[in-house]
């Protein structure tokens, strides 16, 4: 009689280690991530520090590629397309945005204009340049290198949390836990501004560039003297030369600016004819293939800036 019994038990426990086996051998489908696309360096850092492991955050930009010069391929378009939401600043500085935003469903895809809550600084005016963006004549108005001030920042990491919950509900207590520590990072990065160029011997930011670096002379007080006006297709004219050659010489500027993304040639030139030395700062508009692989983070690059711009300037702590 124990037999049937022994045999039922048997029986029992290889459907119960089977079933066991089968579930290791077919796990459970793992489910996709929303796609966030982000148009420049600085907003990839922002999503992709707010999103965390909920969302996957993707770069437009190819590694190095200058944002003004910037014109998105068919693979681009479709990941737009595919996205949950697309960041880019405004279309101050990404005309070809409102292109593609017109054709987007937008029960989709969410749309979020990072900069849409910050009060832009007007275009900077140079004698004999003309500013108006060859794309979009608003450029001709506004100044679109907000993320250069650090304040304005901390707004539109505000402007990208508020869609991070709209799109994914149930992660909203862990973005607004990340938002509040990237914009504690954030002031801390602009009060370290604040005191670093607080007391330097010179007050004049002279750039040898397109005019990227506007937004945080205004914050921190400084005089702010660009070779060409706010995007990098435009080119000094050498009227505009000779008047920094002029800037240089006639506030005893030691240190001529020059952007990392930028041509070195309207910087050297200055330096040789004035005798000042060259700084490079980082626009952070986008980074090359080899500081993606090092890594490098926005605020790590402005600490960098802050370096430079003490040395240039001769600031003392």
């Amino acid at each position: 009689m124990r037999t049937p019994y022994l045999a039922l038990c048997a029986l029992l426990l290889t459907i119960g280690l089977s079933v066991g086996c089968d579930r290791q051998e077919h796990p459970a489908p793992t489910v996709a991530k929303q796609v966030v696309v982000t148009t420049l360096y600085p907003l990839y850092e922002f999503a992709r520090q707010l999103a965390g492991d909920r969302m996957e955050v993707q770069l437009l930009l190819p590694p190095g590629v200058e944002p003004h010069h910037f014109e998105p391929t068919p693979d681009d378009l479709a990941r737009i397309h595919r996205a949950a939401l697309f960041v880019y600043i405004g279309p101050f500085l990404e005309p070809w945005a409102e292109r593609v935003i017109a054709g987007v469903d937008r029960q989709k895809v969410r749309v979020v204009a990072a900069a849409e809550k910050v009060k832009l600084l007007p275009a900077p005016s140079h004698g004999g340049h003309d500013h108006d963006h060859d794309h979009h004549a608003g450029a001709a108005a506004s100044d679109p290198h907000v993320w250069l001030d650090f304040v304005a920042d901390q707004t539109m990491v505000t402007t990208l949390l508020d869609a991070l919950v709209a799109a994914d509900p149930a992660g909203a207590e862990q973005y607004r836990q990340r938002a509040g520590e990237l914009k504690r990072q954030l002031a801390e990065l602009d009060q370290r501004y604040r005191n670093g160029l607080a007391n330097c011997d010179s007050r004049v930011l002279l750039h040898g560039g397109h005019a990227a670096f506007g937004y945080l002379a205004n914050r921190y007080h400084l005089t702010y003297q660009s070779a060409a006006g706010v995007t990098a297709e435009l080119e000094a004219t050498p009227q505009r030369l000779a008047q920094l050659v002029q800037q240089v010489r006639q506030h005893k500027v030691q240190a001529v600016f020059m952007e990392q993304l930028d041509s070195p040639r309207v910087a050297d030139t200055l330096a040789r004819e004035t005798g000042a030395t060259v700084r490079r700062l980082h626009g952070a508009h986008n980074v090359g293939k080899d500081e993606r692989q090092r890594g490098v983070t926005f605020i790590g690059l402005m600490e960098e800036n802050l370096t430079q711009l003490q040395a240039g300037l001769g600031c003392r702590n």
